[in-house]
């Protein structure tokens, strides 16, 4: 396997092109990603470079850096790659915790065609500011979250980079039930947040999408998919032949409280 492409598996905000409002600290020993939201899934400590007798210096050290910018939690993703091998058993003797959703992924990677979606899924790239409503909508009440206001979708269309970035939208009979996100990198092209609507599950939209994005990828020239799969995704990314290349255990660290407004 191209070392690149499972770089991009086993660590991706380490290499993907920032966005406004995001932040990326580089150290020799590890790499921050901070996002514009809040909580530990906006704040992503990985590419981890050091060895075990240098733990506590390197948690004191991230901890610094993120309570300078206001974050008082991050997650801890731990790449095969990462060392020190027993890295996560270290985390948790000093009172991290499991990441509560997916705190063991798999970084998988589809080099051959998959199994087209059928013929009555269509998929769009979603290009307009009422297309990312319709998007954040169908994610966030997919994986069980509070839909987002329309101000901060728009602040999130304000930043997007088609050139890089790409979200898809499936479709049945004029119905959107399904998104997912596509970043078009130098070795391949990096999937995130395919979900579909809970009642229109089993009827293709996640095939299509996989399908739609691939399409792009052989485009452009880089016809090789990553993603990262919990769980739930993993079995149908089977079944359209990804295949698992490294494993991505998720802890969360919190370490202070948001001091009050």
């Amino acid at each position: 396997m191209n070392e690149r492409i499972l770089a991009l598996a086993d660590e991706p905000n380490t290499h993907t092109p920032l966005r406004e409002g995001e932040e990326r600290i580089v150290d020799p020993r590890f790499v921050i990603w901070i996002g514009p939201g809040d909580g530990p899934g906006w704040v992503s400590v990985q590419r981890f470079r050091f060895e075990p007798e240098e733990v506590d210096a390197v948690i004191a050290d991230v901890r610094e850096l993120l309570t300078e910018r206001g974050r008082y939690a991050c997650s801890w993703e731990i790449g095969s790659t990462g060392r020190p091998a027993d890295l996560a058993e270290l985390l948790l003797a000093r009172g991290m915790d499991w990441a509560e959703h997916d705190s063991h992924q798999a970084g998988m990677v589809l080099d051959r065609d998959p199994e087209p979606g059928p013929a009555e899924v269509t998929v769009r790239v979603a290009d307009s500011l009422e297309d990312y409503i319709v998007s954040e909508a169908i994610a966030h009440t997919a994986f069980g979250g509070l839909v987002p206001s329309d101000e901060h979708v728009t602040a999130l269309f304000e930043r997007r980079n088609p050139e890089v970035s790409r979200r898809y939208i499936a479709s049945i009979d004029g119905t959107d039930i399904g998104t997912a996100t596509a970043t078009f990198l130098r070795d391949g092209v990096l999937l995130n947040a395919g979900s579909t609507l809970p009642e229109h599950r089993g009827r293709g939209a996640y095939r299509a999408l996989v399908r739609a994005r691939w399409e792009d990828a052989v485009a452009a020239g880089t016809p090789v998919l990553v993603t990262q799969a919990g769980e739930m995704s993993r079995p149908i990314l089977e079944r359209l032949g990804f295949r698992q290349i490294c494993t991505v255990l998720a802890l969360v660290d919190r370490f202070g409280e948001t001091p009050d407004p």
